[in-house]
């Protein structure tokens, strides 16, 4: 509860997450330098807020003074993971609207205390293709935590008039997939029912 704990936030740096795939839950990052406050609206028309599919990155700066990124050039963010766990979150661009973003590059980094991950992130149009039969629309990645589910969602293909494609891990017409225990990762393919 207590923002002291939290590292202080770098410029551009995501103060906070806001998962709103279901009940919505919020994960803080670092806290606001000087008189600036995180958020803490599920709004996302706040003017702190970036959304992508189901999630919400609130920012100590305006949004408005983001530049808009170019699609497969401009790497949107940077998420950077260290060996303690710790994660940072820098937004260079914001995404047109219509986009999403996907991982564009994973490099590693040694720090004395072990390996860390840089993954950087751009945008990319949303995808017009329709889909085949038997192929799935959606594929979801399921993170077991402590209290939550953390799930990622990828939109591969649109369905056909009528049909319509799942929205969660958990509906009709998802089928499980390959299961990773050592991360407590599951993956799930929804198909066009």
């Amino acid at each position: 509860n207590s923002e002291e704990e939290l590292p202080e936030c770098a410029p551009w740096a995501v103060c906070s997450k806001v998962d709103r795939y279901d009940a919505p839950w919020v994960e803080r990052q670092c806290r606001c330098r000087g008189s600036n406050q995180c958020s803490k609206t599920l709004d996302a028309s706040d003017g702190h807020t970036l959304t992508d599919k189901t999630r919400q990155y609130k920012l100590c700066e305006p949004i408005k003074k983001l530049p808009k990124c170019r699609f497969f050039r401009d790497i949107t963010w940077t998420l950077r993971s260290s060996p303690d766990n710790a994660t940072e979150q820098i937004v260079h661009c914001h995404c047109p609207k219509t986009s999403v973003a996907y991982l564009i590059q994973r490099q590693m980094y040694e720090t004395r205390h072990g390996v860390g991950y840089q993954y950087s992130f751009a945008c990319s149009p949303q995808s017009r293709l329709r889909c085949q039969r038997k192929e799935p629309c959606r594929l979801f990645t399921v993170r077991k935590r402590l209290e939550v589910d953390e799930v990622n969602t990828n939109t591969l293909c649109q369905c056909p008039h009528n049909h319509h494609c799942p929205r969660h891990h958990t509906h009709a017409g998802v089928i499980a997939g390959k299961s990773y225990t050592d991360e407590a990762i599951r993956t799930y393919s929804g198909y066009c029912i």
